[in-house]
């Protein structure tokens, strides 16, 4: 089934809160591959926009299994800190198809629990078409 262009410019619920605690960074360090240096990693914030990007395909019924990702930039207004709690709250911003499939650019605004914004992250996935 298409993404539905009508989709773009609409913003979907936020996440749940995810508190950065120094065992998820330790445990983000550990899953990406590089060691803990008492610092967040710049892309720690994948946690809580995956989690938006989930609720998104849920809300649209698309099957995670049929999207590839093609782009992802993280735009800060500070740097992530472990005692913060984020969330996220993506927003359609393309949808384009090419070639039977759905090329869809997302913007996920990251806040924490003052409803400050810490970053921006933005991301393009490619739903494939075609049978399953």
């Amino acid at each position: 089934m298409p993404i539905d262009a009508s989709l773009v410019g609409r913003a979907f619920p936020a996440t749940q809160p995810h508190p950065v605690t120094a065992e998820a960074v330790q445990a983000f360090t550990a899953a990406v591959g590089s060691a803990p240096d008492g610092n967040v990693p710049p892309t720690f914030p994948i946690v809580v926009a995956f989690a938006a990007l989930q609720d998104f395909l849920a809300a649209e019924q698309v099957e995670l299994s049929r999207i590839v990702h093609g782009d992802q930039r993280f735009r800060y207004q500070r740097p992530v800190a472990v005692g913060d709690v984020l969330t996220a709250q993506l927003t359609v911003t393309g949808v384009r198809s090419i070639g039977g499939n759905d090329i869809v650019s997302t913007s996920s605004e990251i806040t924490d629990a003052d409803g400050g914004v810490v970053c921006t992250a933005t991301a393009t996935i490619v739903h494939r078409g075609g049978a399953a």
